[in-house]
Formats: C-alpha cells, structure tokens, sequence
C-alpha cells in the first residue's frame, strides 16, 4: 500500500476539506511561509478584527499586516472546528515581550481558499473579572 501524501491546498483542481484549510493557514502562519499563506487566501479576502474596529481588504494586506507583525511569538493551535463552509479556530499566541494573546477566529472557506473571517484576539487577563462574579467564578 502506498504512503498518503501529504495534501496540498493549493493544487489545482483539489478541493480540500475547510478545516484542513484552515489547519494549513496556522501551520503557514507559524512558519512565517507568507507566500504560502497567501495561496491559502481569496483575492478579495475580507477579516474583520471588531475588538480593534478593523477591517482588512485583500490578500496582499492581510498578509503584510501579519507578516510586520513584531517577531517572537508563536501559534499553538487549541481548536479546529468545522461545519461545511464554516470553520472556527482557536488559537493561543504568546509573545516574547507583549505575553499571551488567545484568538477565536471564524472562517469561510471555498474551494479551498479563505474568502473572509472574523477574529476576536484578545490578550489574557486584559478584561478582569468584576468583584459581584467571585463567588461563582474560579480563576484559570
């Protein structure tokens, strides 16, 4: 029996499943692979960042926001969870200097590109826990 290869979202003709997608762009991400995150993207791609009231328009400027992006951090992704075109992801990023920042990110994915998202980051502990919640909250 021949070895699964590994599949290559951006092959012609090969429609992917979004959440392996969606796997890929963190994997991209990560490696700092901008031309192949770019791949991974719809021309048009639309990502709304709403905790920051942006809105990013294109391939070109999504991956230029994320490649001058200041170095050292790293992506560990917690969750991948799909629903046909739909994907979300969570992911937790911390960074050398500015610590931990979590993102849930939602996904449309067609034809194995990316066309649009919505992402809320967040960094951890930014919104403290009102006094009133203490006594039926537990610390993470």
């Amino acid at each position: 029996m021949k070895p699964m290869e590994p599949m290559d979202p951006t092959a012609p003709g090969d429609v992917p499943d979004p959440a392996a997608t969606v796997r890929e762009f963190w994997t991209r991400m990560q490696a700092r692979d901008w031309a192949g995150l770019g791949a991974l993207l719809a021309d048009d791609l639309v990502v709304e960042w709403p905790v920051s009231a942006e809105r990013i328009e294109g391939r070109a400027d999504f991956v230029s926001v994320n490649a001058e992006y200041p170095e050292g951090w790293s992506i560990e992704v917690l969750r991948v969870v799909a629903d046909g075109q739909t994907v979300v992801s969570e992911v937790q990023v911390p960074h050398e200097t500015m610590g931990v920042h979590r993102a849930v990110s939602l996904w449309t994915v067609r034809d194995g590109r990316i066309t649009g998202g919505r992402e809320y980051w967040t960094a951890l502990g930014s919104d403290p826990s009102p006094q009133w919640r203490a006594r039926f909250v537990q610390p993470l």
